[in-house]
């Protein structure tokens, strides 16, 4: 919740932040539910999503860490998505990527602050979010 709220606050007119549940559909088969992401306000369909979104983000548990590291990740940069982060509440540390050519290049490692330029200039503390 607390990430959604800095995200809110940054967040220009013109894109629009989801939480899940909300469906981003990479292929005509898979369906993806980000725990955040962030899209152009245009879009959004009536009834799910037209576009790839700019942002997802992730946040880790046990359950769902190994699909969101190695099977999502490879999904959205398959997709397109131009910046995927990770938030990991056990290891307190946010991992921010950015694709570059069809792969994604981490941009940001961290247990403390976070800045980022894509898809708007944000930041945030991990311990933050994460207490």
């Amino acid at each position: 919740m607390q990430l959604s709220r800095v995200l809110l606050e940054a967040c220009p007119g013109h894109l629009e932040l989801f939480a899940a549940p909300f469906d981003f559909q990479p292929t005509r088969t898979t369906s993806l539910q980000p725990d955040l992401l962030v899209v152009r306000r245009e879009d959004v369909g009536e009834l799910r999503l037209e576009g790839t979104p700019l942002l997802v983000v992730e946040i880790l548990s046990p359950s769902t860490r190994a699909k969101d590291l190695v099977l999502k990740r490879a999904l959205y940069a398959d997709s397109g998505v131009p910046s995927y982060w990770v938030l990991d509440p056990e290891s307190a540390t946010a991992l921010v990527l950015e694709l570059e050519d069809g792969e994604y290049v981490e941009r940001t490692r961290s247990a403390g602050e976070v800045t980022v330029a894509a898809p708007f200039e944000a930041s945030f503390t991990v311990a933050d979010l994460v207490s």
